[in-house]
């Protein structure tokens, strides 16, 4: 068995644990990343692609964003459609801040090559099998690479693997509450070659359901539907779901090659407590929200903001409140964002049939939003994200 020693274990490469390892190298912290997927297979895995405006300022301040600006679409506002109406909102009004299209995988590229290039170490294809010692200053993550065991013997463990992954299954199970919806719907979503119709998103709530119209780039066009939790992909043709979206948007839409299409359950999850002795959970692994508000990734890179923090604050003073406090400060943002998302899922989505009591509440909704600059700056805030400094 070989063993590997270093200050901080981090499992997963996902967009969390590679922040995390190039937070700690600013500060002179090793890392070693486990990630069980190739370097190919992270880096073209398709998911968010709307970034903060902190998220992109923490890329900014890691020296990972030159690609991001150059690339990136910067977006000023939404628009919130009901049956026809639209309304904007406008983030520069309201906030001065703004968001950036951005793909999830082409941030994944820039922080995998970021990392090699400062030498810090990714192991890839190898599997977290378990974690030990969690309560004692050494802690060790056993993992499997090419059949062979190692072990890597590190002081804190940062648990970035996802919501399938081991660290959260490592937690005690009486040491954590779980909290969860399952939303009684789901989205079809698309990734096209084509030019985007609209220069901003746009959601929008129809009789038939609700769409949404976002993208990548000025190339490539990210589109959504909703559809019953029972529905199959091999229901939809492609003209068939190039239909329904431009019915849905009320828009002629630029049609283009498919080349990936899928259905998504949408769910609230996460727990309460984000950290047992040594082993403290980010993103996915501890918290999952709907895709409404385009808040995963975010809430992942915030996580590791307080958890970067707090490590640095005890290899340079010894210090471990930040340490100790890291699950209530993650919570607070991680309440908010939740709310934020089940307010716009349930917004925008169609719940009941049209003119029952439920629609109607809906539809006020809406209509409050297109007269009150006060409840369209509450979006505007919530969406851009709140400063970090919020839930100091």
């Amino acid at each position: 068995m070989n063993q590997i020693k270093t200050k901080v274990g981090i499992i997963g490469a996902g967009p969390s644990g590679l922040t995390l390892a190039l937070s700690l190298h600013k500060n002179g912290i090793e890392s070693v990343i486990i990630e069980n997927r190739s370097r190919e297979y992270i880096e073209n895995r398709v998911r968010a692609g709307l970034l903060e405006h902190n998220t992109v300022e923490v890329f900014d301040s890691l020296n990972v964003s030159d690609r991001l600006h150059q690339e990136g679409l910067v977006h000023h506002g939404c628009y919130i459609n009901y049956n026809g109406v639209s309304q904007r909102i406008d983030f520069q009004k309201h906030t001065q801040k703004e968001v950036t299209i951005y793909g999830q995988q082409e941030v994944v590229k820039d922080l995998v090559k970021a990392c090699l290039e400062r030498n810090i170490s990714i192991i890839f294809e190898a599997e977290a099998t378990k974690i030990t010692d969690l309560e004692t200053s050494n802690p060790n993550i056993y993992f499997t690479q090419n059949g062979e065991e190692n072990v890597l013997t590190c002081d804190f463990v940062g648990g970035c693997d996802g919501f399938h992954g081991l660290a959260r299954k490592t937690l005690p199970k009486d040491s954590y509450k779980e909290y969860k919806i399952e939303y009684p719907f789901s989205w079809l979503g698309i990734l096209a070659y084509a030019k985007p119709a609209y220069d901003e998103l746009i959601y929008a709530y129809h009789s038939n359901g609700f769409a949404l119209a976002s993208l990548r780039s000025e190339k490539i066009v990210r589109l959504y539907l909703q559809v019953s939790n029972d529905d199959s992909i091999d229901n939809w043709s492609d003209e068939m779901i190039w239909d329904e979206l431009e019915n849905r948007l009320e828009m002629k839409l630029n049609r283009g090659e498919i080349f990936e299409k899928g259905i998504t359950p949408m769910r609230s999850f996460m727990i309460d407590n984000m950290q047992f002795g040594r082993l403290f959970l980010a993103g996915d692994s501890a918290h999952i929200v709907p895709p409404t508000g385009a808040k995963g990734l975010n809430l992942a890179v915030a996580d590791i903001h307080n958890l970067a923090n707090g490590l640095v604050d005890f290899y340079q003073s010894g210090s471990e409140e930040g340490l100790n406090n890291y699950t209530k400060k993650c919570l607070a943002r991680v309440w908010r964002v939740q709310d934020f998302s089940n307010f716009m899922t349930y917004l925008c989505h169609k719940q009941t049939e049209e003119g029952s009591f439920e629609s109607l509440l809906q539809k006020s909704k809406f209509d409050y939003l297109t007269i009150s600059e006060a409840y369209q700056k509450t979006i505007a805030e919530n969406y851009v994200g709140l400063p970090f400094e919020v839930f100091g």
